[in-house]
């Protein structure tokens, strides 16, 4: 008997040894994970190192990565020595249903599983891929595509329509948000959609290739739309404040003309909607794809595979914690009752007096009520 148990504990230690070894012999490899996650309760996407009350998608992500043995503990206290990269850095509050993260992982078995063994529900790892070694998410990507799902009394116009559950949106107005949308296509000086950049920085122009408002639909007795928006790359808060910017015009508080004068030089007051409804949709790798996606040894970074997994995942936890917040906060109906509070005028009268004395210098494009300057 004694004999037995001893047998019985050699075995768990060497068990515990072929781990061990078999993590020493498993090569590093760069891949890329296909994240989705629910962003209620987190402080955006990125670790802040030190800042521990403020919990971040990638405390999480980190924590998991070190317990399922695919990275050694010190690689998760410094991320650069695992080239740890996310794609897109999301905000507080903010979901993402194909987020991509690349880093060098240990490709042990199972790795997918062991991940998610160490995951809370709403953080799923649902796709990984080997890439190149010098690949990196947030260079290599062209493209981001944005959802932001409202409720649509937010277009309901401040004088005459009803203003709460019971609002349904028209045909009229449907196409009035997606003929404004539609104005923030081609490149656009953005600086008045985020805060720290002046009109004369060059990486306050951003380029814009669709950007849209689906069909409404009612879930809970609560009519939703979705918009959705791709572009090269965003600045922090811009798309709340492109989308909050739009709605201030629907709803009858700001004046269509605000939307182009909100890329030019003067400051103009853009209101910035909830983070509630924001999801990150999907990032595009179009140049990495072309250059390796089929050259024998890397797939192409695309996850049609995946895709029915991401549908039930948003079902399942995005588009339900958006519908309840909505319903026990009223972040949205609370921010729309702020709208009064922004002045979308006053720099209207500063910019005709500047006008005034630029024109003999400059004459100023011409306007066509979008200024379409697509590349």
């Amino acid at each position: 008997e004694e004999n037995g148990h001893q047998n019985k504990r050699l075995k768990s230690d060497a068990d515990e040894e072929d781990a061990e070894d078999q993590n020493k012999k498993s090569p590093k490899r760069k891949i890329v994970l296909l994240m989705a996650y629910s962003g209620k309760g987190y402080h955006g996407m990125q670790r802040n190192v030190g800042s521990s009350q403020f919990k971040t998608i990638e405390d999480d992500l980190v924590s998991a990565l070190v317990q399922s043995g695919c990275i050694p503990e010190n690689h998760g206290e410094d991320m650069k020595k695992m080239s740890f990269q996310r794609c897109a850095r999301t905000d507080k509050g903010v979901s993402a249903a194909g987020q991509i993260v690349s880093l060098k992982v240990r490709l042990i078995d199972d790795i997918l599983e062991k991940i998610n063994n160490h995951l809370p529900s709403h953080i799923r790892i649902l796709g990984l891929k080997r890439v190149t070694g010098g690949f990196n998410s947030k260079n290599k990507c062209d493209a981001r595509t944005y959802s932001y799902m409202l409720p649509t009394f937010a277009f309901a116009h401040k004088d005459h329509d009803v203003q709460e559950e019971l609002y349904r949106l028209d045909r009229e107005t449907l196409e009035r948000v997606n003929k404004l949308l539609a104005c923030y296509k081609g490149t656009h000086n953005f600086h008045n959609f985020t805060s720290q950049k002046g009109p004369r920085d060059p990486s306050a122009k951003r380029y814009i290739m669709e950007m849209y408002c689906g069909e409404p639909f009612v879930r809970e007795n609560m009519e939703f739309a979705v918009i959705k928006v791709k572009g090269q790359s965003f600045m922090m808060h811009q798309i709340r404040k492109m989308i909050g910017l739009v709605i201030a015009v629907v709803k009858g508080y700001a004046a269509e003309s605000i939307l182009e004068r909100s890329w030019g030089e003067e400051k103009v007051d853009v209101p910035k909607a909830p983070g509630l409804g924001l999801v990150l949709e999907k990032v595009h790798f179009e140049k990495y794809n072309r250059r390796f996606g089929n050259d024998g040894l890397h797939e192409p970074l695309e996850w049609t595979e995946e895709e029915e997994k991401i549908a039930v995942f948003k079902e399942q936890y995005i588009y339900p914690t958006i519908i309840n917040t909505e319903r026990e906060e009223k972040s949205m109906a609370n921010w729309l009752n702020t709208l009064p509070i922004h002045d979308f005028n006053s720099s209207a009268v500063e910019m005709q007096t500047n006008n005034k004395n630029s024109k003999k210098s400059s004459d100023p494009e011409g306007s066509d009520g979008c200024g379409d300057d697509s590349d």
